[in-house]
């Protein structure tokens, strides 16, 4: 007969009581008698998660949207061919001369479509590039992996080999190349020798881009004007940022880049963040001496500076680790200097 622990009636007590005694679960050892033993209960937040916890499936089967676009760029493919060679055709039958004189042109558009293409996929495996060397430098910076920031060295030399303002700092890696240095002192190291001139340029092109703006919203009659002057200038600005980092991008490049830098806008909150700017600045006496136009104007010349910081992040092939990340503040302080010197 095992002996049953008899129930014992219901009681109330004061935790603060002597005979209270709060005892742990995984605890062996049992208090005196006599004693009110409680034992708290897990909290459900802090119980431990299974290692193997259910995943979101991921979506299998045929991509019926995929197959919609290639069939349907195939069609437009083979209808411009089509197209192309009714045209020759009838061209060689009104004249041979003529006949030839389009074949010619049908060839060099080919060849030019070949090229731009391959020119198109270069540029995009060239971002591609910079992006894995970026996320590779962190992880160096994290793990302080020597090999790898060997590697990652190496490959920055070769992505900067054309820059001839770059020669100095390629042949000062290159001697450390076989140093005793840990990998994330490494990684430092390339970033000072390396980014720091194209830093300096980086923040030139963005501050001079903030001041076209700034100058150009401010004087133009339309606003349908001052929209497509930012987003020229802002796609200038891009471009111009990729170049100085190493990338090449093409259509497809800056359509992506666009689209990295918007994300990385949205992610870090930069709008936000310029309005209050401006507030600040703006709110301290200085708004009062400024027209409306001009107000929009730095608005909009800090919002362009926003968005090439952003560019930045996203063109640069190492994170700021060494170096100083260009923040808005200084930018905005170049600004009004600039409009108050005009004033």
């Amino acid at each position: 007969m095992s002996e049953r622990t008899p129930h014992r009636k219901p009681a109330t007590f004061k935790l603060d009581d002597p005979g209270v005694v709060v005892i742990d679960p995984d605890d062996a050892s049992r208090p005196a008698r006599g004693t009110i033993h409680v034992t708290p209960e897990a909290d459900p937040a802090l119980l431990p998660v299974p290692l193997e916890a259910p995943m979101v499936p991921a979506r299998r089967g045929f991509r019926w949207g995929t197959l919609f676009w290639a069939a349907t760029g195939g069609l437009i493919l083979l209808g411009l061919g089509l197209g192309v060679t009714r045209l020759i055709e009838d061209l060689f039958a009104r004249s041979e001369g003529l006949g030839f004189i389009g074949l010619g042109f049908a060839a060099a558009a080919a060849l030019a479509f070949v090229v731009v293409v391959a020119r198109e996929a270069l540029g995009l495996a060239r971002l591609a590039t910079i992006e894995k060397l970026h996320l590779r430098a962190s992880a160096v910076l994290a793990n302080d992996d020597r090999a790898e920031s060997r590697a990652i060295v190496g490959d920055l030399i070769k992505l900067a080999h054309q820059n001839p303002h770059l020669a100095r700092a390629r042949a000062t890696l290159q001697n450390h190349a076989d140093d005793i240095i840990d990998g994330a002192d490494m990684i430092r190291l390339a970033e000072r020798e390396l980014m720091t001139p194209l830093d300096q340029e980086a923040r030139r092109l963005v501050s001079s881009a903030a001041q076209r703006v700034s100058i150009v919203t401010a004087v133009s009659p339309r606003a349908l004007i001052d929209v497509l002057f930012v987003f020229a200038a802002s796609l200038r600005l891009i471009r111009q940022l990729a170049r100085l980092y190493g990338g090449r991008p093409g259509a497809l490049g800056m359509i992506a880049l666009m689209r990295h830098v918007i994300a990385h806008v949205a992610i870090t909150g930069g709008m936000a963040a310029s309005d209050s700017l401006v507030q600040q600045v703006l709110g301290h006496g200085l708004a009062a001496k400024l027209s409306q136009r001009l107000g929009e104007g730095v608005l909009n010349g800090l919002l362009t500076a926003r968005l090439g910081l952003a560019a930045i992040d996203v063109t640069r092939p190492l994170p700021f680790t060494a170096l100083p990340r260009p923040v808005l503040t200084d930018l905005a302080k170049d600004l009004l200097r600039k409009r108050g010197g005009e004033e």
